[in-house]
């Protein structure tokens, strides 16, 4: 197997390094990001702070713990396939102002805590320039797909569902093995298959390995490097890429004595969006593959079965034009 590209922030506005973003996104769905530009001291920040929030007694936790009708805080009991992760998560997002989730705000934990002095700000920092730098990922994207830079910009407006998470993935007495099936037989697994539903996510990792996408008929290892961020395109690239760009099947392994922390940026559209193949994407050889798709509607029926059981994740599979 290949290495996975890695691909220099810095050099995003060549033809050449956009050229490698595009066989990125075609052979993989997945990058290394250098030159991302984040400071050193914010990420130690990042590091340092999740590390003392997952260390909280679980009532202090429970203190800001998401619920049904807010979709922001903590939560230990989060379904990927409908199987439970071996995982806690921190999630901080927009305000809400639309149907079911009208009035969920972000929750923050209390910052007298141990260790927890500047977590606001630090969250806070950390996911705008992820932002900043998701839009720009995307820009040379909508170019590589024949649209202008600025294309795809107005998917993406106040009013944009974007958010962070925190992971923590503690010690697993029974972790599945690192090639075990899909759906393995014996041991958990950190977060089980799927891919990503948004547009892109920049994620950065600690230095414990067990982050594996799925290429070749075998799961293969997503390493962390040091100074470069993981960036994964999502269902939604895929989408407007008519299936040039495939968003990578991934999941997270459980390690037996060693706990694992990372952040991931999830960059969505706005709740109001409605995203389909691309025109640049698309001609006579080459016809739309997906019915148009409102990306409200197909994020809440993912996050139902993200929080409960209940039944089939939908897919954008479920939105494919037979066109056979």
């Amino acid at each position: 197997m290949k290495d996975i590209p890695t691909i220099d922030f810095a050099d995003l506005d060549h033809a050449p390094t956009r050229d490698v973003l595009d066989r990125a996104c075609r052979e993989w769905g997945f990058f290394y990001l250098t030159g991302h530009g984040i400071d050193k001291q914010v990420i130690g920040q990042m590091q340092t702070v999740m590390e003392y929030f997952f260390a909280l007694p679980l009532s202090q936790k429970k203190a800001v713990e998401r619920t049904a009708e807010n979709p922001w805080g903590f939560y230990d009991r989060e379904l990927t396939k409908n199987v439970r992760d071996w995982k806690e998560i921190f999630d901080v997002g927009p305000d809400i102002q639309t149907d079911a989730l009208s009035g969920a705000r972000a929750q923050w934990p209390d910052e007298s805590a141990p260790g927890l002095q500047g977590f606001r700000s630090t969250v806070i920092a950390f996911s705008a320039a992820c932002e900043a730098m998701a839009m720009r990922l995307l820009q040379a994207i909508s170019q590589n797909l024949g649209m202008p830079a600025q294309y795809l910009n107005s998917f993406f407006g106040a009013d944009h569902t974007s958010y962070q998470r925190l992971n923590y993935y503690p010690p697993c007495s029974q972790p599945a093995p690192a090639d075990a099936p899909h759906a393995p037989v014996t041991g958990h697994l950190g977060i089980s298959h799927h891919t990503d539903s948004g547009a892109i996510t920049v994620l950065l990792q600690d230095a414990q390995p067990g982050l594996q996408m799925w290429q070749g008929d075998c799961w293969h290892l997503v390493a962390p490097h040091a100074d470069a961020l993981v960036i994964n395109i999502g269902d939604v690239v895929q989408v407007w890429s008519n299936d040039r760009y495939r968003a990578p099947l991934h999941r997270v392994l459980a390690h037996a004595s060693t706990p694992r922390y990372s952040a991931p940026y999830f960059y969505n559209p706005d709740y109001a969006a409605v995203y389909e193949p691309l025109p640049g994407a698309c001609d006579s050889a080459h016809p739309p593959r997906y019915q148009p798709i409102s990306w409200g509607e197909f994020r809440a029926a993912r996050a139902v079965g993200d929080y409960a059981d209940q039944g089939e994740e939908v897919q954008i599979s479920d939105y494919r034009i037979n066109t056979t």
